[in-house]
């Protein structure tokens, strides 16, 4: 999995004119599936979304909390296009989940990510929706990572 993750102040995915997730302070993800994932990269990820230090506490300890430890919130965004390469002026993403499985991997990601924090706190968009995702963010702090670079 590869995740693109952005500490907001807010956060909104819309689709078709809905708001169809939005979030105050916390954390925008935006979620990448490769087609070798497992429960194992799942789990990873989630350890990482929910504990990374990347709020401050105070001036002092600028990266000491994480989203678990301030009580906020997450929205997480379906993207396949994290998996996209290039060739010639073209993308190919065949490294990324196929999209029937890729829904069933995100349903059971995004379950187990509010069974791992709170439900009320975590908020989604839409899988394979084509989607507007308005954020405020807050620093700007952007961090990414992927499950295979551990």
């Amino acid at each position: 999995m590869r995740v693109v993750l952005q500490r907001v102040t807010r956060a909104a995915v819309t689709v078709s004119d809905e708001v169809v997730g939005s979030i105050g302070r916390g954390l925008c993800v935006l979620v990448g599936i490769h087609r070798d994932d497992t429960e194992e990269d799942m789990k990873y990820i989630i350890r990482k979304i929910l504990n990374l230090r990347i709020f401050p506490a105070s001036e002092e300890k600028p990266w000491d909390k994480s989203v678990m430890d301030l009580d906020l919130e997450v929205l997480s965004v379906s993207q396949f296009t994290l998996y996209g390469q290039f060739k010639g002026n073209k993308l190919d993403f065949h490294t990324a989940m196929a999209p029937t499985e890729a829904s069933k991997f995100y349903a059971t990601f995004l379950e187990s990510l509010k069974k791992a924090y709170k439900p009320e706190k975590i908020q989604d968009g839409k899988f394979a929706a084509m989607m507007s995702v308005d954020i405020v963010n807050d620093g700007p702090v952007t961090i990414s990572f992927d499950s295979k670079e551990k």
